[in-house]
């Protein structure tokens, strides 16, 4: 049995992880969804997919309503987790730590990039809240797309994104006799990052 780890030795995991997300990019069409779990403040967890849109040492980002359910919960606890399933390369990162809100300038660009289409749902959507009937959204839909029409559409003040700060990256690479490759990296506060091996 060949005793080789399939997971190579790194000192940081965003190196790795940028050196997987781009191999999964080249094999998934949606290498960037994944899975976000939040917490209540009664520690009752909730997760569901969103979409990757940046991520640095600073931490990984997503966007959505800060009214939606997972807006509230990071507003009520802001511990978070998150998951990456590349299952052409038979791969998975499990990132956990602290979710804080990106700058204004941030939310606005990425906002601005965004299909004129997107940016007027999200004027439109009460995100989360109950919908009596499909085609309430459609009216709303329509009275803000002739509110913005012939101009530039805005970003709602309670559009936003999140950035997952994390303290814990754990990189997974499946082995057909389910000898499992994991390698784990941790960190205290802003310290240096610490790797082990985990057993499958």
């Amino acid at each position: 049995m060949d005793q080789t780890p399939l997971i190579g030795p790194a000192t940081d995991p965003f190196v790795l992880f940028g050196e997987w997300f781009g191999a999964a990019q080249a094999q998934d069409s949606m290498a960037e969804a994944m899975c976000l779990a939040t917490v209540t403040a009664a520690g009752r967890p909730a997760t569901r997919m969103v979409l990757l849109k940046d991520y640095s040492p600073a931490g990984f980002v997503f966007y959505t309503n800060s009214h939606s359910r997972k807006g509230g919960e990071i507003a009520g606890n802001p511990s978070g987790a998150l998951l990456f399933h590349w299952k052409p390369l038979a791969r998975q990162v499990r990132i956990e730590g602290v979710f804080g809100p990106v700058t204004p300038a941030e939310a606005d660009a990425y906002f601005a990039s965004r299909v004129r289409e997107s940016q007027l749902g999200a004027w439109a959507s009460l995100q989360s809240q109950t919908l009596p009937q499909r085609g309430d959204l459609v009216a709303r839909y329509r009275e803000v797309e002739a509110k913005y029409a012939g101009g530039p559409v805005p970003r709602p003040p309670h559009w936003t994104g999140y950035r997952l700060v994390p303290d814990l990256i754990e990189f997974w690479q499946d082995v057909p006799n389910r000898l499992h490759d994991r390698l784990v990296f941790e960190r205290e506060g802003s310290g240096p990052w610490k790797s082990r091996r985990l057993y499958p």
